[in-house]
């Protein structure tokens, strides 16, 4: 489904209510928003990519020989705020979409988007990340081309089987848009006056530093599970209940904020250099913690310190190091909103302008989004044993995947019915970027 300027919606609350918006209001959102969804699809370039590069253990079993600490700080500060973003948008254009064409259109417009590029891409991109997996494999244990599975070592974070990749999050969000009719005519049957206290929850969540707070405590409960308190995720077609707790609640708030859009947005154009701050001040919390959490025997003595809990956790180091991994999640989570916010009004604030490049930028995300990590993968094993520094390779992976992507998009997708299906409209040849956004 597409948006355009003369069309572009005002939701109504789930009381019925239509708040008042002046005329140009809507369409700056949606440009700024659909700009900053397409952003952080390119961003999975960057973030794809460093991950070969990691100094620290990498989530992955093929990496290149060398390493830098860019690599790292680059994968843990696009990680504490891309996936987060992409929720709250999702569920943000699913409300509109609710509005639009209700509950049975918002349907057949996510299993057109999602689940028909899903089924379509997931199969090909599948067999050419396992085999390109395999050969960089082969590539690191003895320099040369070969596919060899006996390399494929085994553990949690190595797939033994099929797979989402990095499609888990279509999966995710094709499940939870299907879901979704459920749980809106739950709070509909609600009595009204319980209805508009539950309206004003999500204000008060999304406005409020108690209301922050709120919103972080079940994801650190959550993290207090996983390593350094960061919820990863599995690849699975089953994912753990904590992912859909996870992911589900930053998808929840978008619902939310597409109600409350006029306000919470306002406040966080107003406020979006504050909410940066205050998300780094969250993010260096964290590194910090995590520094203290690779060496065991201070670990129990900090949490003492910061929690003022006086008890026996010197002599249990395990109980200790779940109760750090909280705080830790605490800390990284609450970035995760505060820069989710941030980016919301930064953009709102300086990207909201209709451009045709960024419109073209757009419209190739999500083609981006699909193709780009069998790319990554395949660069990075041409580059192997390459004797330039890791940055070096990280640039040329990245500059070198991008002009790939962007150059199969525009011949081979823009203007075919595999761009109708990814953009949900007809492009010309004659236009560089029309000014219509998709949700």
């Amino acid at each position: 489904m597409t948006l355009t300027q003369r069309e572009a919606p005002q939701s109504v609350p789930m009381n019925g209510l239509t708040p008042s918006s002046s005329p140009s209001a809507p369409t700056r959102r949606l440009h700024a928003l659909d700009n900053l969804r397409a952003t952080m699809m390119w961003l999975g370039i960057v973030l794809h990519v460093s991950v070969l590069y990691m100094s620290r253990p990498s989530p992955l079993p093929w990496h290149d020989d060398r390493s830098s600490p860019l690599a790292d700080l680059l994968v843990a500060v696009i990680h504490a705020f891309r996936m987060p973003l992409f929720f709250i948008l999702a569920g943000f254009f699913v409300a509109a979409l609710v509005q639009r064409q209700g509950l049975a259109g918002m349907v057949r417009n996510r299993l057109r988007r999602l689940g028909l590029p899903f089924a379509l891409f997931w199969p090909p991109l599948f067999v050419a990340c396992a085999l390109l997996g395999l050969m960089f494999l082969h590539r690191m244990a003895y320099g040369t081309w070969g596919v060899d599975r006996s390399l494929l070592p085994r553990g949690p974070n190595v797939p033994q089987g099929p797979a989402t990749m990095h499609l888990w999050f279509l999966w995710m969000l094709l499940w939870l848009a299907l879901l979704t009719p459920v749980a809106w005519r739950a709070v509909r049957a609600l009595p009204a006056g319980l209805q508009q206290a539950l309206q004003r929850g999500a204000l008060w969540l999304g406005g409020t530093p108690a209301g922050l707070l709120m919103l972080t405590l079940p994801l650190a409960w959550i993290g207090a599970g996983y390593d350094h308190g960061i919820v990863t995720p599995s690849g699975s077609f089953l994912p753990p209940l904590a992912e859909w707790i996870h992911n589900g609640l930053f998808y929840g708030f978008g619902l939310c904020l597409h109600v409350h859009r006029k306000a919470l947005m306002a406040r966080y154009e107003r406020h979006w250099p504050a909410l940066a701050g205050l998300g780094l001040v969250g993010f260096l919390v964290t590194a910090l913690l995590s520094e203290v959490l690779a060496q065991p025997e201070a670990s129990a003595f900090v949490l003492v310190l910061v929690t003022g809990a006086f008890t026996d956790l010197l002599a249990a180091p395990v109980s200790a190091t779940r109760h750090l991994q909280f705080w830790m999640a605490l800390a990284y989570n609450s970035a995760s909103w505060l820069w989710s916010f941030a980016l919301i009004g930064l953009f709102l604030r300086h990207v909201g302008q209709p451009r045709a490049w960024l419109a073209y930028l757009a419209d190739s995300s999500y083609w981006v989004y699909l193709v780009h990590l069998p790319l990554t993968m395949g660069l990075g094993a041409l580059l192997y044993s390459l004797p330039v520094p890791a940055p070096a390779k990280m640039l040329i992976n990245v500059l070198a995947t991008t002009a790939l992507c962007l150059a199969s998009y525009h011949l081979c997708v823009r203007f075919t019915a595999v761009g109708r299906l990814l953009t949900g409209r007809t492009h010309t040849r004659h236009s560089l970027g029309d000014l219509v956004h998709a949700t």
